[in-house]
């Protein structure tokens, strides 16, 4: 009697842990929690308002279908406002109180490079972050996953298209002195150097900053044709529509991935700026793709579940980011570790259909896509003009 009664405590605490699987890892037999750490109310917000709701949108579907092995995904997002300091809070909070498997969507270069102080001690995979910043797999880590080529490589390839096709012969550089505009300023400098160009004003600029025309004055002065930008999205819209009033429309714009948004096309737009833009991504623009199937039926799909006219850049790789990590939870198996899942992510390869690029992982290459479009502002509308494989 005695072990039998031994046998059916030990079956009982069996099935209590049961509710419970990995609990550490964020994962129980019918959830898997996910944290995001955003700018919902920053500079940075366009793209991060929308990735969230396109995420949340893929989970959900995820999650009326069965989840993934019996489990829904909880996706349970924190605003940093573009602090660095908050977006710490914010890790700390969806770390150690949520308990997360993974983090998905973090924005922000300096927001991430703080946070994985808290990430590296646990193993915690970054899947995604909305930074194309190289220090997101460079050095590189188990657990680190960037989603599309970086803002070094895109912009370099960007200033290069330019001086060999558009004849740039003198760059310069507006940009926020962060770790962020510290990668777009090298590779404009590399760029230039490369190609024989010169590097002529720099200018800094503060995240709250939105009176640019001391900085263009000194831009003219400088003799400059073409412009980096490493500066929030309204701010770049504010910069090139500027200019164009200060009857600058000789000098030629470039920005990264960050500024290449469907908003700053449109925002141009409506100033009554139709180019001058340029742009290195690692996605292509939504709407010159909408003869494709897939695309057509996703837009279709986002516009009916949110009302909006139409998704912009963030959702494209909200939604993009959402895959992947589904995809790479389907492969990890039933019982999902983070050292399986990170595995798992290092498998994946196909084409996403939506952004418009591939995804290829390996143990040596966590860049999920690392193709660069260079596209250009064209009436309202990015127009691509090159793609670099």
């Amino acid at each position: 009697m005695k072990t039998v009664k031994a046998l059916a405590i030990a079956a009982a605490l069996s099935l209590g842990a049961g509710a419970a699987v990995n609990a550490e890892n964020g994962v129980t037999d019918t959830e898997i929690r996910i944290g995001g750490s955003h700018d919902l109310s920053g500079i940075f917000a366009p793209f991060s308002v929308p990735a969230v709701t396109a995420a949340k949108l893929y989970f959900e579907k995820v999650n009326a279908d069965g989840g993934v092995h019996g489990r829904k995904i909880t996706y349970i997002v924190e605003d940093h406002g573009y602090q660095v300091p908050r977006a710490v809070q914010a890790a700390n909070k969806l770390i150690n109180r949520d308990e997360v498997f993974a983090m998905l969507l973090n924005l922000g270069t300096p927001h991430n490079l703080a946070m994985f102080k808290l990430m590296e001690p646990k193993n915690i995979p970054n899947v995604s972050p909305l930074t194309a910043a190289r220090q997101m797999v460079d050095p590189p880590a188990p657990w680190k996953f960037a989603g599309t080529a970086s803002y070094y490589d895109g912009v370099k390839a960007t200033a290069t298209y330019l001086a060999n096709e558009e004849g740039a012969q003198t760059f310069c550089l507006m940009y926020l002195p962060t770790d962020f505009g510290a990668e777009i300023e090298e590779g404009v400098k590399d760029a230039a150097s490369e190609v024989g160009a010169e590097f002529g004003v720099e200018t800094k600029h503060k995240p709250d900053e939105s009176d640019f025309t001391g900085a263009l004055g000194k831009i003219r002065e400088g003799g400059c044709d073409t412009v980096g930008l490493a500066l929030g999205v309204g701010q770049t819209i504010n910069v090139v529509a500027t200019a164009h009033k200060m009857g600058m429309e000789d000098i030629n714009f470039l920005t990264s991935s960050a500024g290449f948004h469907t908003v700053v096309a449109k925002g141009l737009a409506q100033q009554g700026v139709m180019g001058g833009l340029y742009a290195g991504a690692g996605w292509q623009d939504l709407e010159a793709r909408m003869d494709t199937p897939e695309v057509a039926q996703w837009v279709k799909a986002y516009t009916e579940e949110t009302g909006e006219n139409f998704p912009g850049t963030g959702a494209l790789l909200g939604r993009s980011a959402a895959e992947i990590l589904v995809r790479a939870l389907e492969a990890a198996g039933p019982e999902p570790t983070r050292e399986k899942f990170i595995e798992a992510m290092e498998g994946l390869d196909y084409d996403d259909e939506i952004a418009g690029n591939h995804v290829s992982m390996s143990e040596d290459d966590h860049v999920a896509a690392s193709e660069i479009y260079v596209s250009v502002v064209e009436d309202g509308s990015w127009k691509l003009v090159q793609t670099i494989e």
